[in-house]
């Protein structure tokens, strides 16, 4: 697809977001927790509104951690534009998100899985799949995740991965959706492209060439978590007019690498807000464009940004993998 097409009309729908518990080494006991939490959320919220799209965390099938990542990789070879041939695949993770997708005929947007290339660099690669299983998009973590906080934690993603190097975005019946993982979400200027980029002001209430959300596989730990987690996503929502979420594993307690949880999604406005606390769980939500639209009529940052001032970060048109 290119990223100068206008996007389809934003239209209402369900979103399910799954705070997934029970991640072990053992990968098959992990693909089959998570499809069996995927045929569950499918089913909808307790008023039995199907969901429409169903979100996985970051690091669904293996343990989080640069010791954890070379044991884990699959190799997917995904090329955009070119029909990815699922009975072909390498990939256990893909074969069975595009089994699940295509049974309970919803988009599913595959949290992240280590991913091996031809080359054998590693990355942490999100994976998309519409309805029909098809496999559509892929975003690959453009951003690795290299912390020293003193005295509380130390972590280098780049000691075992490459860094991803597109932005990425699908189109589904209903809206398109921005990808991203977990310390993207830091980087403001990815947001932005995504939000922005090719915007006619002229039509922003019914149509728009940028995102109309942003949704974010994550896994932030408990020193960042508390910090952080939810100023970034709301801060995030509120600058580009969208709505955004991060999907974090459930909390556990066990593992070298705990996650904060709460995974959460927020509004253009801030009117509406659904998060959940740290154990596994599902979020249904109701995603309604208009508070997307009125947030955009009401406040209109998008017409009003001086680029003679300063600089327009999504002039140059992003790359797409």
């Amino acid at each position: 697809m290119s990223q100068l097409a206008t996007a389809p009309t934003f239209k209402p729908f369900n979103l399910a977001l799954i705070q997934l518990g029970g991640i072990t080494s053992d990968k098959n006991a992990n693909l089959k927790h998570a499809r069996e939490m995927i045929l569950k959320a499918a089913g909808g919220s307790e008023d039995g509104k199907k969901a429409d799209l169903i979100v996985l965390p970051e690091c669904f099938n293996s343990p989080y951690g640069v010791d954890h990542f070379p044991n884990y990789p699959e190799r997917i070879e995904f090329k955009a534009g070119h029909k990815y041939d699922i009975e072909k695949s390498q990939s256990e993770s893909v074969k069975m998100l595009s089994a699940a997708a295509k049974e309970v005929g919803a988009w599913i947007i595959g949290g992240s899985i280590p991913e091996q290339d031809t080359d054998d660099r590693l990355y942490n690669t999100c994976t998309v799949y519409s309805p029909q299983g098809d496999l559509v998009a892929i975003h690959r973590k453009v951003h690795l995740f290299d912390i020293d906080i003193p005295g509380k934690i130390t972590f280098k993603e780049s000691e075992t991965l490459s860094a991803g190097t597109s932005t990425n975005f699908f189109d589904t019946d209903f809206a398109r959706i921005g990808l991203g993982i977990c310390y993207d979400v830091r980087f403001p200027e990815m947001a932005a492209i995504a939000a922005r980029k090719g915007l006619n002001p002229a039509t922003l209430l019914t149509q728009c060439i940028g995102c109309h959300a942003l949704i974010y596989p994550s896994a932030f730990n408990m020193t960042t978590g508390p910090m952080h987690w939810e100023l970034l996503q709301r801060s995030r929502a509120v600058d580009n007019q969208i709505y955004f979420s991060m999907c974090s594993p459930a909390r556990d307690v066990t593992s070298n690498y705990i996650a904060w949880g709460h995974t959460m999604i927020v509004d253009p406005m801030q009117v509406g807000f659904s998060g959940a606390a740290e154990d596994e769980t599902i979020i249904h939500v109701h995603i309604d464009p208009k508070t997307f639209h009125e947030a955009r009529a009401g406040i209109p940052v998008t017409t009003q940004r001086r680029f003679d001032v300063y600089v327009d970060v999504a002039a140059s048109e992003p790359k797409e993998k």
